[in-house]
């Protein structure tokens, strides 16, 4: 709920990249709206959205500060970085915390790879 704002700003910077031409000639060659909306504008606000869905995830699974706040002690709320930290600071694990730590953004940046090979998305700009 914290990033929501952020997630917001970055849909709504993709929506004003998409030229207002487009839906002019949409609406003159007689397209229905929600058409308009699946085949036009989804697709080229798709690199905006693509970027929020990767930063919502990273804040998924990096979550620390709000876990560890609210609910310091409780066994049932733990997370990947909530552990690393136990393991590193309290248990004087140093290993076990660097290790957790180190699968932590193995994970994300698998996560992350996967998620724009898979979308197919150019974030260079450049067409394809």
């Amino acid at each position: 709920w914290k990033t929501a704002p952020f997630m917001a700003l970055l849909c709504l910077a993709g929506l004003q990249m998409v030229p207002r031409d487009i839906y002019e000639a949409a609406r003159i060659d007689g397209i229905h709206p929600v058409r308009v909306f699946y085949k036009v504008t989804l697709p080229l606000i798709r690199p905006a959205l693509m970027v929020a869905v990767i930063f919502r995830m990273l804040d998924a699974l990096r979550i620390f500060d709000l876990v560890y706040v609210l609910t310091p002690n409780s066994k049932a709320t733990k997370t990947m970085s909530v552990i690393s930290r136990e393991n590193l600071f309290e248990f004087n694990h140093f290993a076990y915390g660097s290790a957790q730590s180190t699968l932590l953004f193995a994970i994300l940046a698998i996560f992350v790879s996967l998620y724009i090979w898979l979308g197919k998305v150019d974030l260079s700009g450049e067409g394809r």
